[in-house]
């Protein structure tokens, strides 16, 4: 009997999505990544732990733009829902500042204290309080760009979907593209996974928050990455993904990202002349002028 797809067992199930058997100095790369972080915050003008929402894990760290009416990117970061914060994420907006471009690292709530629908809520949250607010922190609150990484991704889709907009105050094109890093769309797979106990999915759940049944009819452009060296069902998940999204005629670029795993995947944005930064840049420039 299978499980999900092709699986019949757990262990199939977790050798693709259980990062620590893949990617053994997987610990290492995060630490590197707070290393990183605390950097770009010391040298980097900043606002640190600006609430969005009345929860205490409802933060954000701006990162703003020396010149007023910029372009704002907001970065979800991964780590399955369970883990991570914004402070480890800092180094993303190093990539950006020197572009023109204000910077919002999102904090969340994590599992098991919530679930996935709550922080979905709380990505929400951070938008209608992004459109009231933005210009004070030299944010255009009509080019608001969503970036996430991994679980981050599942987040990212989540606010392309259609359909929320109208009970938080906003417009279906408050978001004018999204950007997802490695991320998830079908939830159904950690049902039977490792992380089950941690998420603690029902199947409504799965229902309601995995992007790929929740495809807009219209909708911002989409940039899908990934890394090269990722396992089987990442490649699938961003391609599976993609794919649904230009069958309903919706605008969709990939960009894969040759010798790179999972945590390097995000490497990259601490350096504003990579070939990742730059993909990121073109593609909000091509959405700020359609948008504006």
């Amino acid at each position: 009997m299978n499980l999900y797809r092709h699986f019949t067992t757990q262990e199939e199930i977790d050798l693709e999505y259980n990062l620590s058997l893949t990617i053994p100095d997987s610990k290492e790369w995060v630490e590197g990544y707070r290393q990183k972080s605390a950097i770009a915050r010391q040298t980097l003008d900043c606002i640190l732990d600006v609430s969005y929402g009345s929860g205490e894990d409802e933060t954000i760290d701006i990162f703003p733009a020396k010149e007023q009416g910029a372009p704002v990117l907001v970065y979800i970061h991964g780590g399955y829902w369970f883990s991570g914060n914004s402070k480890d994420y800092s180094f993303v907006a190093k990539g950006f500042i020197s572009q023109g471009f204000t910077v919002v690292v999102m904090n969340y709530s994590l599992c098991p204290k919530v679930t996935i629908s709550e922080i979905t809520h709380q990505s929400r949250t951070l938008i209608a309080w992004l459109y009231k607010e933005a210009a004070s922190f030299n944010a255009d609150p009509s080019r608001i760009f969503v970036s996430g990484h991994s679980a981050g991704g599942q987040q990212v889709g989540m606010l392309l979907a259609s359909g929320w907009q109208s009970a938080y105050g906003l417009t279906d094109t408050i978001i004018k593209g999204g950007i997802s890093i490695s991320g998830l769309f079908d939830l159904h797979p950690f049902y039977y996974s490792y992380l089950q106990p941690k998420l603690l999915l029902t199947q409504e759940m799965i229902l309601q928050q995995s992007p790929y049944l929740h495809i807009p009819d219209s909708g911002a452009p989409l940039l899908v990455t990934y890394g090269e060296e990722e396992t089987a069902e990442f490649h699938r998940q961003s391609m599976d993904y993609l794919q649904a999204w230009r069958n309903n005629g919706l605008h969709g670029e990939l960009l894969i990202q040759e010798r790179k795993h999972h945590f390097s995947a995000i490497a990259d944005l601490n350096d504003p002349n990579s070939t990742l930064c730059k993909a990121f840049v073109n593609f909000m420039l091509k959405g700020t002028s359609n948008n504006r």
